[in-house]
C-alpha cells in the first residue's frame, strides 16, 4: 500500500539574546516517533505520513551525538490534503536549562 507523505515545517528558534551562541555552538534536532532528523535554526522541512505522531525538539552542542538538551514535546496529528503542510513552532527561552515550547498549528 502506498502511503502519502505530508511536509511538516518545523520553525526552531532560540531566544534573540542566545541566538549568536546557539548558531555558533549548537545544532537543533527534531525527533518524530523516535526517528531523529538533523535540523537547523530556522525552518526545517520533514516529510511524514498522515496520522498521529510524537514530536520532540532538542539541541546538542556541535560534536555531541547523544545529548538531548532543552527537550520539548508535542503530539502532532497530520492530515493528508493534497499540497497541505503542517506547521510546528519550537521556541527556546533565554534561561540556561530552559526547554523548548513546542506547538503545532
Amino acid at each position: 500500500m502506498f502511503m502519502m507523505t505530508v511536509k511538516v515545517l518545523v520553525d526552531i528558534r532560540p531566544s534573540l539574546v542566545a541566538l549568536p551562541f546557539h548558531r555558533a555552538f549548537t545544532r537543533p534536532v527534531v525527533e518524530i516517533d523516535g526517528v531523529e532528523w538533523p535540523a537547523r535554526w530556522g525552518t526545517t522541512e520533514i516529510p511524514v505520513e498522515a496520522g498521529a505522531h510524537e514530536i520532540a525538539v532538542f539541541f546538542r552542542y556541535k560534536g555531541q551525538r547523544a545529548a538531548r538538551l532543552g527537550v520539548g514535546t508535542e503530539e502532532l496529528t497530520v492530515h493528508h490534503t493534497p499540497g497541505a503542510q503542517s506547521r510546528v513552532t519550537a521556541r527556546l527561552a533565554p534561561r540556561n536549562g530552559s526547554s523548548f515550547k513546542v506547538e503545532s498549528a
